[in-house]
């Protein structure tokens, strides 16, 4: 009997799960794909539950997506202008449910700061010597091309939660939070503002017409109806009528656009929110 623990008599022993990880990380690298079999491997063997093997499988696939992937789009955020009035910021916070507002300057892509919902607490019941100016926090600003997980350390590091992504002209092109990049290994995080079940922005109605959101993106348009509609100027279909229109269009009011015709079917005193939207014959 040898009793020396390094010698090489008898039968290799057999090694376990996390042996086989350990040699993973340890000898020569491997590719992602049989890093993952072997997770699985050990998931279907007991070794890890089936949450904690999403969220690695998350973690790895953080690591192969770049802001634009997950960003919200430009169309899609709520941003304040420097000039608000208190009585309009209030009405803004409320309405949407965020925590935390870009500030833009003459047009949107002069982003002068970052307000927090909770800063405007010490205004509610006398709204004396309010300047928004004063409230704001810096703004992050990032490139779409940043890996997920660079921007996850910047977060940790800078102990910033949102950041607002610029393309390759300086314009604002989306914003990203914290959050959006968690969810992509934990799964979604819903809160008490978030819907069940998010309405889409475009639906057909029985009659052959849709039902848009003017935040709708022309893009999106384009494709579900087969117009052609450029982008370039405007971003979302809200943009591009009221403009058409010339003016703050009210409920009731439509124009003509590239052989549709939109109707106004919701607004406020701020802007247009819904639209009906008919192909017009080819004759009309």
């Amino acid at each position: 009997m040898n009793d020396d623990p390094g010698s090489t008599n008898g039968p290799a022993p057999h090694r376990s799960w996390w042996d086989r990880l350990g040699h993973l990380f340890s000898g020569e690298p491997r590719n992602r794909d049989e890093l993952i079999e072997e997770l699985r491997a050990a998931q279907a063997n007991g070794l890890l539950s089936n949450d904690t093997l999403t969220m690695v499988e998350g973690a790895l696939k953080v690591t192969e997506l770049s802001v634009d992937d997950v960003m919200v789009p430009r169309a899609q955020i709520v941003m304040i202008p420097a000039d608000a009035s208190l009585h309009d910021v209030l009405a803004k916070v409320v309405e949407s449910g965020h925590s935390r507002f870009p500030v833009h300057g003459e047009d949107k892509d002069e982003i002068i700061g970052i307000l927090l919902a909770k800063d405007l607490l010490k205004y509610f019941g006398d709204g004396e010597g309010f300047n928004l100016a004063l409230l704001l926090r810096p703004a992050v600003l990032i490139p779409e091309s940043m890996r997920l997980n660079v921007l996850l350390a910047e977060f940790r590091r800078s102990r910033n939660h949102m950041a607002l992504v610029v393309d390759e002209y300086g314009g604002v092109a989306g914003l990203i939070t914290i959050e959006d990049v968690l969810e992509q290994i934990v799964g979604e995080i819903d809160d008490e503002h978030d819907d069940e079940d998010e309405p889409s922005l475009m639906h057909e109605m029985p009659d052959g017409s849709w039902s848009v959101s003017a935040l709708t993106p022309i893009a999106d348009f384009n494709e579900e109806t087969g117009a052609r509609f450029s982008d370039e100027e405007f971003d979302t279909v809200g943009g591009m009528a009221t403009a058409e229109f010339g003016h703050l269009p009210e409920a009731g009011e439509e124009v003509v656009l590239g052989g549709y015709l939109f109707i106004v079917t919701e607004a406020d005193d701020r802007r247009v929110q819904q639209f009906r939207v008919n192909r017009q014959p080819a004759d009309a």
